[in-house]
């Protein structure tokens, strides 16, 4: 078994004059185009072609605490080291293999582990040996053994292979920096003038069909359809509205090759026990609308849920957890070969914590990514190492036959 020293070593033509008909297509494209800068042909491209390998990628910022997640009842310690928190549960826990079991709140993640398409990797790390979250969160993005700010590992994976990304982001986070092959899109917090525009437009519209057809083609792109249906409720940027959204931008023959999310929120220092019911809930509730938006997709789509470390194994005195170390990493998807736990269990002893205090780190994080990459994108190992240059991939697979 591979210490944290170990692994912390292996460690993106105009015309004057217009037929009336082509005008009416380019300015239901505009619309759409008002928050997502992509072409017309993406926002109303439907023809079917063969479905591509995607992949999502899920930060949740914070330090996520994988012991309370993952939850090790075999461990004879876990119950010493959180008298409280190991109580704290309200419902009871969903079953894994090996003693293992999930949160009662990731209903829906436990029914993908039964139908084998989730894939739970305990006891991971990026390599990143110190506890903050800034620096910790820009090291898992920027997958290097130093942290480069202006290149992201999932940013070289897509121009490697020549795919598109999302990013469902106010700005291009690090994951998928120095790649062109990069959109960003966000609901706008604030109420926002386009709303009146668009009601104005729906009226203006309302007499011809076609004009009325292709706004509300734009809209729908927008992800606005349904707040105009909702008497215009102004969006909130939910996490279950993001991956609605993100879901329809990756479907159908224009759709992107990959696309990152962001939940924040995990840093539990307090009240651990009532919030994560409520976050892993969010987490859990959001990933469903995204594997229903993808829909027959959902079987070539890998998701990769990660967290910049983890947390101290011992709760703290205000009911919650401090910065750790190891963490852990789900795999998700049609494409998984699902319905078990990774990695190698280091134990919660004292002499087997790192530093006396943090969940051991066995295997690394990029490591298993690496896997995916090679696996679903078919990466050979000179392409990962652009991706990767400090790590490489594991054998073991990860995808069904």
């Amino acid at each position: 078994m591979k210490n944290f020293t170990e692994i912390n070593n292996a460690s993106n033509e105009k015309s004057a004059a217009l037929p009336r008909r082509k005008f009416i297509k380019m300015a239901g494209a505009s619309l759409a185009i008002l928050s997502f800068p992509m072409s017309s042909a993406f926002a109303f491209e439907s023809k079917k072609q063969t479905v591509k390998n995607k992949i999502v990628w899920v930060l949740l910022r914070g330090a996520q605490d994988s012991l309370h997640t993952i939850v090790p009842t075999f461990d004879p310690q876990y119950k010493v080291l959180r008298p409280k928190l190991s109580t704290s549960f309200k419902s009871p826990l969903l079953s894994l293999e090996k003693g293992f079991a999930l949160h009662p709140s990731l209903k829906n993640l436990h029914a993908w582990y039964q139908e084998k398409q989730l894939l739970p990797i305990v006891a991971v790390s990026s390599g990143y040996a110190r506890r903050s979250h800034f620096d910790g969160q820009d090291f898992l993005e920027s997958g290097k053994s130093d942290i480069d700010h202006d290149s992201g590992w999932l940013a070289r994976a897509i121009d490697i292979k020549q795919k598109r990304a999302l990013a469902v982001s106010r700005s291009t986070p690090i994951s998928l920096r120095s790649s062109d092959s990069v959109n960003t899109w966000y609901p706008s917090n604030l109420k926002s003038s386009d709303d009146d525009i668009y009601s104005a437009l729906a009226k203006l519209y309302q007499n011809d069909e076609l004009l009325k057809e292709n706004l509300e083609d734009g809209l729908e792109v927008r992800g606005l359809v349904g707040e105009q249906k909702r008497n215009k409720k102004k969006r909130q940027g939910k996490f279950i509205d993001l991956t609605k959204a993100c879901a329809k931008l990756m479907v159908g023959e224009q759709g992107v090759d990959c696309a990152m999310l962001e939940l924040g929120g995990w840093d539990t220092h307090n009240n651990q026990g009532t919030r994560l019911n409520n976050k892993l809930a969010e987490l859990d509730n959001g990933l469903a609308e995204l594997k229903a938006g993808l829909g027959y997709e959902w079987q070539s789509t890998i998701v990769i849920i990660g967290t910049e470390f983890g947390r101290t194994a011992k709760e703290n005195g205000t009911g919650g957890t401090d910065h750790g170390t190891g963490s852990a990493l789900f795999l998700a998807g049609g494409a998984i070969a699902g319905g078990k736990v990774e990695g190698n269990w280091p134990g919660l002893k004292p002499q087997e914590l790192f530093e006396r205090r943090d969940l051991m780190p066995t295997t690394n994080s990029f490591s298993w990514i690496g896997s995916v990459l090679s696996q679903h994108w078919h990466f050979t190992k000179q392409e990962l190492m652009q991706v990767f240059p400090q790590v490489k991939a594991y054998d073991h697979v990860l995808l069904r036959s």
